[in-house]
């Protein structure tokens, strides 16, 4: 936006209460609104939450949306908060239909997810472009590391259903007796699972870390899990999981769930593993085998 434009401006607080970032976007975003003083307005991850000041933006105007997420279809299929057919679900669904429809263009994350949102929402393909994000490699690069004496396995996130980590658990239990392989699991897993540790002798949970901290942790793996493995959520199939990117930049072998977003990107290769989505038992299989191969 910033090579593109004559003019520019960012509308946006640093702030993590969602309260105070909406109460300020809000508050400077209106005026601007209503003195029609732009040619483009651009709305970033959530222009659902604009939607009450969707009756100031000029028709005139080219409105483009980066639509990350469907509120209905997170709150409903994704964290299962809302009953399908409930009044409020419905609710939701029109909300974000109104949303994404008053866009001219709009920005997704994978080809499987635009076409969900343009079947489930009512809009034409033509207006939807598709843009892969990135990792930052200002913090995630490959550098020199220590040798493991174990088969290292890495695994993070922040354990929302979409990314399968019960499935992960559940393949851990199952290597539990092999001594070779050791699985660090970063994110607040604990808070959310009963873990026994008399299940998991051979893995490492650690609730939070810093990027960089996060980024030396991946550096030791010799293999690392990116999924989604969910095969019980619609949104595991349709997006790439974050941490993909970030494994890859940092050149590391990777498995991933077998889903129509992550073959937009990549095949299968000498780093680059599928596994069938919501089982256990395949995962792991498929990293005992990659462990055996790699330690004799």
């Amino acid at each position: 936006l910033k090579e593109h434009a004559s003019d520019f401006e960012s509308v946006c607080h640093q702030s993590s209460n969602y309260l105070v970032r909406l109460a300020y976007v809000y508050l400077h975003l209106l005026p601007k609104l209503i003195k029609k003083d732009y040619d483009i307005l651009f709305l970033g991850f959530a222009p659902q939450l604009i939607f009450p000041l969707f009756p100031f933006v000029s028709k005139k105007k080219t409105v483009i949306f980066d639509f990350f997420i469907s509120f209905y279809d997170t709150l409903v299929d994704d964290r299962k908060k809302i009953k399908k057919e409930s009044f409020i679900a419905k609710v939701i669904h029109g909300w974000d239909k109104k949303t994404i429809q008053r866009a001219d263009y709009i920005i997704v994350d994978t080809i499987a997810h635009g076409k969900y949102f343009a079947e489930e929402f009512m809009i034409s393909l033509d207006k939807i472009s598709v843009y892969y994000i990135s990792a930052d490699v200002s913090i995630y690069h490959p550098h020199p590391r220590k040798k493991n004496s174990r088969f290292e396995v890495v695994y993070f996130g922040s354990i929302l259903p979409v990314q399968g980590i019960d499935i992960v658990l559940d393949a851990i239990k199952l290597l539990r007796s092999e001594e070779q392989i050791h699985f660090t699991l970063i994110g607040p897993i604990e808070k959310k699972f009963q873990i026994n540790p008399l299940d998991f002798p051979n893995t490492t949970f650690i609730s939070w870390v810093s990027q960089q901290e996060l980024a030396e942790y991946i550096n030791q793996a010799d293999l690392t899990l990116a999924g989604h493995f969910s095969s019980t959520v619609g949104k595991a199939n349709r997006t790439i999981a974050g941490k993909t990117y970030i494994y890859l930049a940092m050149n590391k072998k990777v498995i991933l769930g077998d889903s129509d977003a992550n073959h937009e990107l990549y095949q299968s290769s000498e780093d680059i593993y599928y596994v069938e989505r919501g089982n256990p038992r395949a995962l792991a299989t498929l990293i005992n085998e990659i462990a055996m191969e790699f330690l004799t």
